[in-house]
C-alpha cells in the first residue's frame, strides 16, 4: 500500500512540476524567444549599460558583441547540449542564439532568440565535432529530431536562458568597482630617522 501511495505521489509531482521549455514562447516571427523586462529602481541607463557590457565581457568572453551603443547591446553566443545518461554524457550538439539587451533609466529588457541546433558526431579520433553543413532551427526541428530529443533540447535551452537571466540580474544589481565610492584611509608612514 505504501508503494502505491508513493508512486501516485511521485506521478502527481511529475505532472505538477514546471518544465523548462515552458519558459520559451513564440514571437511575432514564429521563433522561440526568451523575453524578460527587469525593473531596477535608482539606476540610470548608462550605469546599466556599463554593468551589462562588463558582465558580458567577463562572464562570456567568447560572445561576438556588436552595435554597442548607449541604448542596447546585441550579440551572438552558443552553448553545449549533452546527450546520454548521467555517467555516459557526451556532447550532443550546440545551440547558437542571438542576444539583445536594451536599457532605459531604472529598467532593462533582454531576449534570447534565433536558436539554431548543430548536431555533433564522433570523428575518427573519438572526439565529438559539429556535423558540417547541418544547422536546424529549433522551430522546425520537430520534423528532423525525435520528440524526446527535441523536448530535451528545449528543456536545456530554457534552463540556460533562465540561468543567464539570473546571472545578468545579479550583475545589474552589483555596482562596478569604478562606480563604488570607497574612502581610502591614508597609509601610515613610518619615520625611521626619528625614534
Amino acid at each position: 500500500m505504501k508503494r502505491i501511495i508513493i508512486a501516485a505521489f511521485l506521478i502527481l509531482l511529475a505532472k505538477v512540476s514546471p518544465a523548462q521549455q515552458d519558459l520559451l514562447s513564440f514571437d511575432e516571427h514564429n521563433k522561440y524567444i526568451y523575453y524578460q523586462v527587469v525593473d531596477i529602481p535608482g539606476i540610470t541607463a548608462d550605469s546599466l549599460h556599463g554593468r551589462g557590457w562588463y558582465f558580458l565581457k567577463t562572464t562570456y568572453p567568447k560572445y561576438k558583441l556588436k552595435n554597442p551603443n548607449a541604448g542596447s547591446i546585441t550579440g551572438e553566443g552558443r552553448f553545449m547540449i549533452y546527450n546520454g545518461l548521467s555517467i555516459l554524457k557526451h556532447e550532443g550538439g550546440e545551440i547558437s542564439y542571438q542576444l539583445n539587451i536594451e536599457f532605459k533609466d531604472q529598467k532593462y529588457r533582454y531576449w534570447l532568440t534565433s536558436f539554431i541546433f548543430t548536431p555533433y558526431e564522433r570523428d575518427r579520433y573519438g572526439n565529438f565535432v559539429p556535423k558540417l553543413g547541418i544547422e536546424i532551427p529549433l522551430e522546425t526541428a520537430q520534423s528532423k529530431l525525435d520528440k524526446k530529443e527535441l523536448d530535451n533540447y528545449l528543456n536545456e535551452t530554457g534552463a540556460f536562458c533562465k540561468q543567464f537571466g539570473d546571472k545578468l540580474k545579479l550583475s545589474m544589481t552589483t555596482p562596478l568597482r569604478k562606480e563604488e565610492v570607497v574612502k581610502k584611509e591614508e597609509a601610515k608612514k613610518v619615520v625611521t630617522d626619528k625614534w
